[in-house]
C-alpha cells in the first residue's frame, strides 16, 4: 500500500513539473504576442480613407471625408485643411446631402478659396462668417458678415472680379414666407455691408449681381404660379419688381426665374417650371430677352 501512495504521488508530482513548465513557457511568449499585436495601429491608420477629391476643375477639388474639409490643387496630391467645422458649413435649415458642399456656398479656384458658414447658438442667434485664401489655403481670413442672424435657408456667394462679391442669404422662414438679405464687399470679403431690403418676403430662390449695380432677386412660393423678380441698378440702395410677359399659353407653367445673365447686347433670364413641373416632363424651360438691363 505504501508502496502505491508512493506511485501515484511521484506521478502527481511529475504532472505538477509539467504543467508549471508549460505555463511559464507561455507565459513568457506573451509579451512576443503583444508585440505582435502592435502593428494593429498601424493597420487602423491604414483604415484611413484615401481622399477622392470632388473636382471643381481638372486640378481642382474638395474632400470632406474623414470629418474634415480639405482641399487640393493638384489632382490628390497634396492637401490642405481648411479651418472649419463640417458641422458648421451645413447648419441651418437647409443642409444639403452632407456627401458634398451645398451649392453656391463656396468659391474654390486658383486665385481663390472660400466658404461661407454659420456658427453660435440659435438660442441667441448665429453669425454668418466669410472664410477665404487667395494664396490656396496657405493662410486664411474670417470676416464676420452679419450678426445675430436666424438659421440660414438659402445661401450664395460669388465674385465678379479680385475686389467685388456678393452674398444672398436668406433665414426663419414660416410657410412661404422668410427674411433675405443681400451682402456686397469691395475689398476681396474682408469686409462686408448689407443692402437694403428689397420688401419682400416671399421665399428666395435664386440671385446675383450682373455687374457692381446690377443685381437681381427671384422669389417664389413653396407651390409657384407665376415668376417674381426684382431688380436693382443703384447696388441694392432700392429694388424694383421685374416684368415678365409670359404668353398665355404658358402661364403657370413657367413659374420661376432663374439668375439672369449677360447675352450679346442683352441680358437673358430662363423660367423653369418649379418643383412641380410636368410640360413635356418638366424638362423644358422658357427664355426671355431683356434690353433695358432687366
Amino acid at each position: 500500500m505504501d508502496k502505491f501512495i508512493l506511485g501515484v504521488a511521484a506521478v502527481i508530482m511529475i504532472g505538477l513539473s509539467i504543467s508549471t513548465f508549460y505555463y511559464e513557457s507561455t507565459s513568457k511568449e506573451k509579451p512576443q504576442l503583444w508585440d505582435g499585436q502592435s502593428p494593429q495601429l498601424s493597420t487602423e491608420n491604414e483604415r484611413t480613407e484615401t481622399l477622392q477629391p470632388i473636382y471643381t476643375d481638372e486640378q481642382i477639388g474638395y474632400s470632406l471625408q474623414n470629418d474634415q474639409l480639405q482641399i487640393t490643387f493638384d489632382q490628390g496630391e497634396n492637401w490642405t485643411n481648411v479651418p472649419v467645422e463640417p458641422d458648421q458649413l451645413f447648419s441651418g435649415e437647409y443642409n444639403g446631402n452632407r456627401e458634398e458642399l451645398i451649392n453656391h456656398s463656396y468659391i474654390l479656384n486658383e486665385k481663390r478659396a472660400a466658404f461661407l458658414y454659420s456658427d453660435g447658438l440659435a438660442e441667441v442667434g448665429k453669425r454668418v462668417i466669410f472664410i477665404y485664401s487667395l494664396d490656396q489655403g496657405q493662410n486664411w481670413e474670417k470676416a464676420i458678415v452679419t450678426e445675430p442672424y436666424p438659421s440660414m435657408r438659402f445661401r450664395k456667394v460669388n465674385f465678379l472680379n479680385d475686389k467685388f462679391g456678393y452674398m444672398i442669404v436668406s433665414g426663419d422662414r414660416t410657410m412661404s414666407q422668410e427674411m433675405s438679405n443681400v451682402f456686397l464687399t469691395y475689398d476681396g470679403g474682408r469686409t462686408w455691408k448689407g443692402t437694403n431690403p428689397s420688401g419682400v418676403t416671399n421665399l428666395l430662390s435664386d440671385g446675383g449681381f450682373i455687374d457692381e449695380k446690377v443685381g437681381f432677386l427671384s422669389l417664389s412660393y413653396i407651390n409657384p404660379q407665376e415668376p417674381i423678380l426684382y431688380f436693382t441698378k443703384d447696388a441694392g440702395n432700392t429694388w424694383k419688381s421685374a416684368t415678365i410677359k409670359v404668353p398665355e399659353k404658358y402661364l403657370e407653367i413657367f413659374v420661376r426665374a432663374e439668375m439672369p445673365f449677360k447675352e450679346d447686347d442683352h441680358l437673358a433670364v430662363l423660367l423653369n417650371q418649379g418643383p412641380n413641373g410636368d410640360y413635356l416632363g418638366g424638362r423644358v424651360k422658357g427664355k426671355f430677352i431683356s434690353n433695358d438691363s432687366g
